[in-house]
């Protein structure tokens, strides 16, 4: 308990402050008080024992928030006819669902029907980042959990394979500019990718290429070796970055070098603004932390649900 207590100083000593629409840092200030305590303590315990799962919460809480807002619609389950976002194809892979269940059933037994799983998965995104080595950041809170869930809108997603111009639209659709979509985009650091994500990179890239020629040759040999044509190993893949479980700036120094691992990452460089800014967050690990921290805030603001579910997995 004692390391949950000096994780949450910190948070508080180091934290940016900032609110989203109807949302307030001191939302459960009264009715669920160690609400924090809980969460962090949920994440940690489960990080302790897979290191993959930091990356799992911050990618659970960017395909949450990108449909329909910050709503939890990616925790339903599907049922009957209705077939849930958690099942849609890029949510497929998603894992780690267990430790929102945990915190959301201890935050039940301590503050019952005050907690809505929305914000419980926006405080584990942080508290993940920063059991990873990242920032931390206050997270505001009050948001309602959506009643909807549907895995045909998971095609609003942004895909691996985007160019610029597409992934800046799916950021402007959501309210986020150019500088967020750079700074999220560094989210990357963390996690594995299977081979579907680039495959599209190495083989019959165009008319002329076999493979992306921006990619650096050796990189792309590597790649290929991992995910041939014929014969490649079930969940063939790749980590992000070589630090795959360590939140930093690695994934922006990559790019420079042509080691991007999906096209949608290589595209930050083909305007002089976003090149910009992957250049800074490359040399300045504390500038891409701060970007990183103000974009989640920003990001985590969209809200659209209306109930505090009892149970993550279904609607009351």
């Amino acid at each position: 308990m004692a390391a949950i207590v000096a994780f949450l100083n910190l948070i508080i000593m180091f934290s940016v402050v900032s609110t989203g629409n109807s949302l307030s840092l001191n939302y459960y200030e009264k009715t669920c008080p160690g609400l924090e305590y809980i969460v962090a303590k949920a994440v940690k315990d489960a990080t302790a024992k897979d290191k993959t799962v930091p990356a799992a919460l911050l990618r659970m809480h960017f395909h949450d928030c990108f449909i329909r807002g910050c709503d939890a619609s990616v925790l339903l389950n599907s049922k009957g006819n209705n077939k849930a976002e958690k099942d849609g194809p890029p949510n497929v892979s998603l894992h780690a669902f267990y430790v929102i269940d945990a915190a959301k059933k201890a935050a039940e037994a301590s503050c019952p029907g005050v907690v809505s799983c929305a914000d419980i998965l926006a405080l584990a995104a942080r508290d993940a980042v920063f059991l990873s080595g990242g920032p931390t950041w206050d997270v505001p809170t009050g948001r309602k959990d959506g009643r909807t869930s549907k895995a045909s809108e998971t095609i609003q997603l942004p895909a691996p394979t985007f160019n610029l111009s597409q992934l800046r639209q799916s950021f402007s659709q959501r309210g986020l500019s150019g500088e967020d979509l750079v700074a999220l985009s560094g989210g990357h650091t963390l996690g594995f990718s299977h081979c579907s994500s680039f495959r599209n990179r190495l083989h019959n890239f165009d008319a002329t290429h076999d493979v992306d020629p921006i990619l650096n040759p050796a990189f792309a040999a590597k790649l290929k070796s991992i995910c041939p044509v014929k014969n490649q190993a079930k969940n063939a893949g790749t980590t992000m970055d070589p630090s795959s479980t360590s939140f930093d700036n690695t994934y922006f120094k990559l790019i420079l070098q042509q080691k991007g691992l999906f096209s949608s990452d290589q595209a930050l460089l083909d305007n002089p603004d976003t090149k910009n800014l992957v250049t800074k967050f490359a040399s300045s690990q504390k500038a891409f932390f701060e970007a990183f921290a103000k974009s989640m805030i920003k990001m985590g603001s969209i809200n659209g649900g209306q109930e505090v579910r009892k149970n993550c997995w279904v609607i009351n």
